[in-house]
Formats: C-alpha cells, structure tokens, sequence
C-alpha cells in the first residue's frame, strides 16, 4: 500500500480488459469501490494471416532487427512457432539478432528464454520513444521485423520505412470489443446518472470503445457531456492522455510512471484534494 489517502469509497469506473482483477483489487485496496466494465479483449489473428513467410525469414536469416511492442507479442510469436515446429529455430535467430523493446514487458518475455535484448525504449514507452531507441543504430538496407500490438502502430511502420529500412509486419492479436457490452454500457449509465466519482484509462483503445457503444446507444453527447463535468478521468500515460484530448476530453490525473499502481495512487491524492466526501 503506497503513503496515498484513502479512496474513501469512491466510485471508480474500470475498462481494463486483461488485467481488471488486479485493477479492481487495487483500487480496493486504497478503499475505492471499483466498477469493472471490460472494454477491450484481445483476439488472436489466424496462423494464416502472414505467420508462415514471416517464421521462414527468422529461420533463413532475413532480419536484422526485430521490434518487440508488448511482451503479449513475444509469447504468441513463440506459441505460433511451437505450433509450426519452429520455436527452437526462432528462439536461436532471435538471440543474433538487434533487438528492440518498446519497455520491460517484452524485455521480460525474452529474457525467460535467454535472448537478452538489444535497446530498451525509455518510459513512458509510447512510439516517440521507440523511435528514439533507434538512434543509434544505421537502418539504411537492413530488414526489420515489426510486431505490433493490438492494432498497426503505422506511425512507427512509415518512420522506419524513411529511415530507409525494409519492414516487414505482423500482428498476432487484434484489440476488439467484447462480445458482452453489457457492463460497458451499465458504466455508461452510471457515468451519465452521476454516479461515479472517476475513470480509470489503462489503454487508447478503451477511450474509442467506451465511445463507439455510447454511439451504438444514442447516449454518446451525454455520456461526453458527462465526462465534461465533475468526474474526474484518469490515463495510465500520454498515449492515454492524448486519446482523451483528440475527443475534447482532458486527463486530470497521469501518473509519472505509466503504470496502474501509481496512477490509482496518484488518483487518490487527487480526490482527496477535491474533499470527496465520504459514502455510506
């Protein structure tokens, strides 16, 4: 438990996906009551789209570079090669190779299987410094492979490719909505009625989400206008934050750190400021 006040019951609306347990048990745990609505699943793409001809150019030797976006990516690429019959070839390739992490996920993911990887992004690890991670190296000819997450960073992809390099692309899972909107839409409810104290922004994709069902459900001005007011919205980062501000939205809380911990920290001394009161 950090040295932040207590929630004191606040009401904090939650969109993570994959992680919303250890989410919700966070903010239980500075005394907030967490409303879990997950906005975002993650889908793996087909062993069809594009997996074969990129496993053979790891075993032909055809890459220089691989870029490593999530540790998510890293462990689908292994379990699509174990599938292939390829995971001892690609794991060999992969430790004679440049590699870039964008944060420790990935770099952790690598490192259970012995490939220590090459250059590390720096916090807050969105694409400004992935890209500055390649300052260093000369990518004039030489062949990148780029693992995207949920969806393609064509920021990233386009920079390389006028740096010169030659990119080959792939995503292993997409981001999606979940097939229950349900909870989505019993937050956007609350949202509106007011009866939520704040929202807990752990990804871009859920501020699209989050939007797109208010939209399906004729209540996205009001969900906005509510969102406008005394709620307070907290992002993970400045990808996060950005999402928010290109929808008219602004963040009040972004920790430091991006990271669930000192965001949910780092929301707590902020309602505490505003003398939230306390809940029955």
């Amino acid at each position: 438990m950090s040295d932040a006040p207590p929630l004191h019951q606040a009401r904090i609306g939650l969109l993570e996906g994959r992680m919303r347990g250890e989410l919700a048990r966070l903010v239980e745990r500075h005394g907030g009551v967490p409303m879990s609505a997950p906005a975002v699943e993650e889908a793996e793409v087909p062993d069809d789209v594009g997996l074969g001809p990129f496993l053979e150019g790891f075993a032909r030797g055809s890459y220089d570079v691989v870029v490593f976006l999530t540790g998510a990516g890293v462990t689908l690429l292994l379990d699509a090669a174990e599938r292939f019959g390829r995971r001892e070839e690609v794991v060999v390739a992969l430790r004679g190779l440049t590699i870039v992490c964008r944060g420790p996920k990935p770099a952790a993911v690598l490192k259970k299987e012995g490939i220590p990887p090459t250059v590390m992004a720096a916090a807050p690890y969105t694409s400004a410094e992935v890209l500055d991670a390649f300052s260093t190296l000369n990518l004039e000819g030489r062949r990148v492979a780029l693992l995207h997450y949920g969806e393609r960073n064509a920021t990233l992809a386009e920079t390389l490719r006028a740096r010169d390099a030659h990119v080959d692309e792939l995503c292993l899972y997409q981001w999606r909505l979940p097939d229950d909107r349900a909870p989505v839409e019993r937050l956007i409810g609350a949202v509106i009625r007011g009866e939520l104290d704040a929202i807990a922004f752990t990804s871009q994709v859920q501020v699209r989400h989050l939007l797109q069902v208010a939209s399906a459900s004729g209540e996205l001005d009001a969900l906005l206008d509510a969102l406008r007011g005394r709620i307070v919205l907290a992002s993970v980062g400045p990808t996060c934050t950005a999402a928010l501000a290109a929808v008219g939205l602004h963040a009040d809380v972004e920790p430091d750190h991006p990271k669930m911990g000192p965001m949910i920290a780092l929301l707590a001394r902020h309602l505490s400021a505003r003398a939230l009161p306390k809940r029955a």
